[in-house]
């Protein structure tokens, strides 16, 4: 989330707690899919989108 921050909102987006939760540095995406019962192929392909626009803006800054 440090590295790209609009997949913070993939996370709220489906009401999960895992932005400033303690335990979040210590789970997988697996692990909080699995204990949000939700599909990681839909979670994870979310996420890869958010992470892509971020590297798209941070290609347009340099």
């Amino acid at each position: 989330m440090s590295r790209w921050p609009s997949t913070i909102r993939v996370f709220l987006d489906r009401r999960m707690h895992c932005v400033g939760c303690p335990i979040a540095p210590f789970h997988t995406l697996v692990d909080a899919a699995e204990e949000h019962a939700l599909l990681l192929a839909g979670l994870a392909a979310d996420i890869e989108l958010a992470r892509l626009r971020d590297s798209q803006v941070s290609a347009r800054h340099r």
